[in-house]
């Protein structure tokens, strides 16, 4: 495994052109992270598979800055970074597909009976509102970030996607997605092509990304019971808690160096909206506080008297 420190300054072992699942990444020597290896006391839990039709990039006040002034999205080393926005709306429809695909013969009042369950289980990071990168959040349609960066970078043909990296910090795995155009494609041809494969962590079908959570919880609380009798799963509470690795995936844009991924001042702004940061060690020591964001963003559209709105959804673990 390779080495290397993140925009957070967080240090992490890191492999090229693969999506190491928590058994391969066991198997791999200097991966230096204790809490892989905490499977053995792990409770069963769930693997469902979520569904996501919108990506976000958080990012701080000198990013914004940075975004209002050019109109649009340039990265470090020509890359863009963009998360999964994982809500109520994607968990409830990835727990009835996985309950459809466990008990397909269940009857109708086993289904009106069947409790809420999954969301007990999405305690990590890439299921709350909060930001590890700023207080400020880019929230956009996944076809329409597309279709402008096809527009935009390849000629009006469809970008290619690749298995591009999986990173493994201390608690957090992260699996990387490769989006470039078919103009660079001798450029990124050692990384593989994104499949629709059944068994892989992420992957894109009928305009949405495909993601297979590996782990969850980040924190364990609950036990996953299946009644094979009543046709039901429910999230049981354990006796105590214990910690584990968490995963997420990112989406890479391709952007050359001096050029950007472009959007018009009105559509930034509507795609806007404010986040609470979490304090985590190597996030950024500043978040701005709801008042600062909005004069902030007064600021940069001072045409636009539209109020700025937090992105404040109760977290899906908090529910209930």
């Amino acid at each position: 495994m390779e080495a290397g420190w993140n925009r957070r300054g967080s240090y992490f072992n890191f492999v090229r052109k693969e999506h190491l699942k928590l058994d391969d990444l066991r198997k791999r020597k200097g991966s230096g992270n204790n809490y892989l290896f905490k499977n053995e006391i792990i409770l069963e839990y769930p693997r469902p598979e979520i569904h996501v039709s919108h990506l976000k990039h958080d990012t701080d006040r000198d990013g914004l800055e940075g975004i209002t002034k050019s109109g649009g999205f340039k990265g470090k080393q020509g890359l863009v970074w963009w998360g999964l926005v994982v809500g109520g709306e994607e968990l409830r429809s990835a727990e009835q597909r996985l309950l459809q695909e466990t008990y397909p013969d269940r009857t109708e009042q086993q289904v009106q009976v069947q409790q809420s369950f999954l969301r007990k289980f999405a305690s990590s990071p890439a299921f709350k509102k909060s930001s590890r990168l700023g207080s400020y959040r880019f929230t956009f349609p996944l076809q329409e970030l597309l279709e402008a960066y096809s527009l935009q970078f390849c000629g009006g043909e469809q970008p290619l996607m690749r298995v591009y990296e999986t990173h493994l910090y201390k608690q957090e795995v992260m699996y990387a997605v490769l989006v470039h155009s078919p103009a660079n494609q001798e450029q990124f041809s050692e990384y593989p092509l994104l499949s629709d494969d059944p068994n892989a962590v992420c992957c894109y079908r009928d305009g949405r990304f495909i993601w297979r959570p590996e782990a969850m919880c980040a924190t364990h609380r609950y036990e996953l019971f299946w009644n094979n009798k009543t046709l039901q799963m429910e999230a049981r509470p354990w006796h105590t808690y214990e910690f584990y690795v968490w995963d997420n995936v990112c989406i890479v844009l391709h952007v050359e160096k001096g050029k950007l991924l472009e959007f018009g001042p009105d559509r930034l702004r509507e795609e806007l909206k404010f986040c609470e940061g979490e304090k985590l060690p190597h996030a950024p020591d500043e978040f701005d506080d709801f008042p600062s964001a909005e004069a902030t963003v007064r600021s940069l559209w001072p045409e636009d008297p539209s109020p700025l709105e937090r992105d404040e959804e109760q977290d899906i673990n908090e529910a209930e």
